[in-house]
């Protein structure tokens, strides 16, 4: 329980560097490709910078069974997953909240909770196993 909690943890460090990435560089391309596309092209700069922390940080001690490049390719197939979600998410809210047309950030802080969880699970039961401690 104590590894799964730290994991947890790490995972929403790891998250708010995600979050930062996504909106930062949704604020540089949405004056350029409207809020959708520019939130697209984010959210894969946060999948990327993402992906690299938490196989660094989070889940250093797990055990990977597969090639890097095989593993990103599924931590961004689980991701996308997720960010079905956090992408669902955020267009409820800039569609239905004038605000956040405005504050994109809002709609992109709404996302990204509703799809951390999903984004945890996925990537701690699909692709980080945990190594067995004896």
């Amino acid at each position: 329980m104590k590894q799964l909690l730290l994991e947890a943890f790490k995972f929403g460090v790891v998250g708010v560097v995600g979050f930062v990435v996504d909106t930062g560089v949704l604020y540089l391309l949405k004056g350029a490709l409207g809020l959708y596309y520019a939130r697209v092209i984010s959210f894969i700069c946060a999948v990327i910078a993402t992906w690299l922390l938490n196989r660094a940080f989070t889940f250093a001690q797990a055990q990977v069974s597969q090639r890097r490049s095989k593993e990103f390719l599924l931590y961004f197939l689980f991701m996308c997953l997720g960010g079905v979600i956090n992408i669902g998410c955020y267009m409820i809210v800039i569609n239905y909240f004038s605000l956040a047309h405005s504050w994109p950030v809002i709609a992109v802080a709404v996302g990204s909770i509703a799809g951390m969880f999903s984004n945890f699970f996925m990537s701690r039961t699909f692709i980080y196993k945990r190594i067995a401690v004896s």
